[in-house]
């Protein structure tokens, strides 16, 4: 990653004032929202939908938990929650975004999951929650889309509960240079390509491309939840590295 401005943060590989990043974040997710679903299936081949049934799998969740689907988008994440916490449970699909949250709120209810979620619209570095609100903090494919990760970080911190988890699903370094070489051609070459054809939008796919070159590697990541408090970080590379999936605790 390049140097910075300290008014200055990264969208895509632009730099732009942190002022405006969340604006341009915004115009992209309202424009992908419609075909984000379709989208996913088509760039991961449905291999999005093993990366979070491992994550859920991962969480240590039970029935009566209070979760946390941070920047949750079309509920794929909340959906696979709602059914481990049951009736006594509770779910909270949260997204900056409001067409992005719209979307799932209205897939969550044609599945008929209604009595153990709620949906808020809320900014990760600002979390509208009292501390030691939940058991579970999940964020997927979001913590790049965030102008300040640290405060972000802080923030998930402040209202996961003592003895809680923070899971963090999101694009990272492949382990391997020739994997690398081969996402580079289909991430520059062919995904905005697909987006066009798909989604009519090759501008937002070119920049989820770069976002994600942009955002820390594995080891950087960790650092990071380390540095706002979480305790016992460790890290799973999924798809050679494509993928990671960070837990950390709060004790």
């Amino acid at each position: 990653m390049t140097d910075q401005q300290p008014d200055s943060t990264h969208f895509g590989f632009k730099t732009v004032k942190q002022a405006e990043k969340v604006s341009l974040v915004a115009n992209v997710f309202h424009s992908v929202a419609a075909k984000y679903d379709l989208m996913n299936d088509v760039m991961s081949m449905g291999i999005h939908r093993l990366w979070k049934r491992f994550t859920i799998d991962c969480s240590g969740v039970r029935p009566g938990h209070q979760v946390l689907d941070l920047a949750g988008g079309t509920g794929d994440i909340t959906a696979l929650f709602s059914k481990r916490v049951g009736p006594t449970g509770k779910v909270i699909l949260a997204d900056i975004n409001e067409s992005m949250l719209n979307v799932g709120r209205d897939k969550l209810r044609d599945l008929g999951l209604v009595n153990n979620i709620d949906y808020v619209q809320a900014n990760a570095e600002a979390l509208p929650f009292a501390d030691n609100s939940f058991d579970i903090i999940s964020i997927g494919f979001g913590l790049r889309n965030v102008t300040d990760k640290d405060a972000a970080l802080r923030s998930m911190y402040r209202v996961l509960k003592p003895g809680g988890r923070l899971l963090v699903l999101e694009f990272s370094k492949p382990e391997y240079e020739w994997l690398s070489k081969v996402y580079d051609l289909y991430s520059f070459k062919l995904l905005p390509a697909i987006g066009g054809l798909v989604a009519n939008d090759k501008e937002s796919y070119q920049y989820l491309a770069e976002s994600i070159r942009m955002h820390p590697d594995q080891d950087t990541l960790k650092q990071m939840m380390e540095t706002a408090g979480f305790e016992h970080v460790s890290y799973h590379n999924l798809t050679g590295g494509i993928v990671a999936l960070h837990k950390g605790y709060k004790f």
